[in-house]
């Protein structure tokens, strides 16, 4: 059975009521004294609950901590400065008191909260698409615009790759080929069979790495395999939607055995860009950058304008039509969410 949507009121209503709910439990909380807790010292954070984190030591112990009032927003992969008490209290281990300035962080945007930091100190986006239900390019468009604005090297993984058959999987390559001309790494694999998934843990096991990507494409499959002893929840496919269903609760960075670090995040169905700027969206096209600032006009459009370099860059071959589609796209749709946004304030 589909689920009914909720309308803005009865979501404000919940927000309202979850905000309530939350300000009562931090007012049971301990408040801990200077006295009760041991010197400051460096730390991690490797689990992010609503209310509590978990934060690693130098030596690999892992506290769990309340938050100061004073923090604005605390993410997985932040680096903090923390306190540990004397004693354990409530289940609770320390206080986070400050955090290290980000080296970048990536967000996604919130309609009523702005945008929300989703994990911080990031080396590489694993951009984990599937070709079940279809294998949508201007979805791997948009989280590339994210990876270019963030200044984070992405890499595109496309999971189930053992459904293809070889015509199939030609066609597959050939769609990811567009993304290897332009300098972006790509593989095809498969949870399930293993399939080319030694070339994924390699990649991970450098620096710290996160995987993104709608709900459905298999990041907890990859998970499980990646770390069995993780036993991390499997969603499905939903029969009604052909969407995927939310299977992890809270964020989390995991130590590979091999090396490196991966953080799973919650799955996002839709990767929302409203935030950005035209200029940034043309940013996120790395490929544009050489052709842009030699168009006849300066405020081109690149689409029917008189001397458009960039649309002539696709007619010669220098561009792919279908990313130079997918960009019109993304600020066709922009426009479009910004306009509605404006409308019902």
């Amino acid at each position: 059975m589909s689920k009914r949507k909720l309308t803005q009121n009865q979501t404000r209503r919940i927000q309202s009521n979850n905000a309530k709910a939350l300000h009562r439990h931090k007012k049971k909380e301990v408040e801990w004294q200077d006295d009760m807790l041991g010197e400051s010292q460096d730390g991690v954070v490797v689990t992010r609950y609503s209310v509590h984190a978990d934060v690693e030591n130098a030596q690999g112990e892992i506290f769990r901590c309340n938050l100061r009032r004073t923090l604005s927003s605390l993410v997985v992969g932040d680096k903090v400065i923390w306190r540990q008490g004397n004693e354990q209290l409530q289940g609770v281990s320390g206080v986070i008191e400050a955090i290290h300035p980000r080296q970048n962080e990536i967000a996604r945007p919130d309609y009523y909260d702005g945008l929300k930091p989703i994990a911080a100190n990031i080396d590489r986006i694993i951009i984990v698409s599937a070709v079940v239900p279809v294998l949508s390019l201007n979805i791997i468009d948009r989280y590339l615009v994210v990876c270019e604005n963030a200044g984070i090297e992405p890499v595109i993984v496309v999971n189930k790759g053992d459904l293809l058959n070889a015509e199939q999987e030609q066609e597959v390559e050939s769609q990811l080929q567009i993304y290897r001309d332009i300098g972006y790494q790509t593989i095809i694999i498969s949870a399930e069979t293993g399939k080319n998934m030694e070339k994924l843990t390699a990649l991970l096991s450098d620096g710290t790495s996160i995987f993104v990507g709608q709900s459905g494409v298999g990041k907890s499959s990859l998970i499980n395999y990646i770390l069995p002893m993780v036993n991390a929840q499997v969603g499905g496919i939903s029969e009604t939607s052909g969407l995927g269903q939310h299977t992890t609760t809270s964020s989390r960075l995991y130590h590979l055995p091999q090396g490196g670090n991966l953080i799973d995040s919650p799955g996002i169905r839709e990767f929302g860009l409203w935030h950005l700027e035209p200029d940034q969206i043309t940013k996120g096209y790395r490929e544009f950058q050489y052709v842009l600032g030699t168009c006849k006009f300066r405020d081109c459009k690149h689409l029917n304008d008189p001397g458009c370099a960039l649309r002539e860059a696709v007619e010669a071959g220098r561009i792919s039509p279908i990313r130079y589609e997918n960009y019109h796209r993304l600020i066709e749709s922009l426009s479009e969410t910004k306009s509605q946004r404006h409308f019902s304030v």
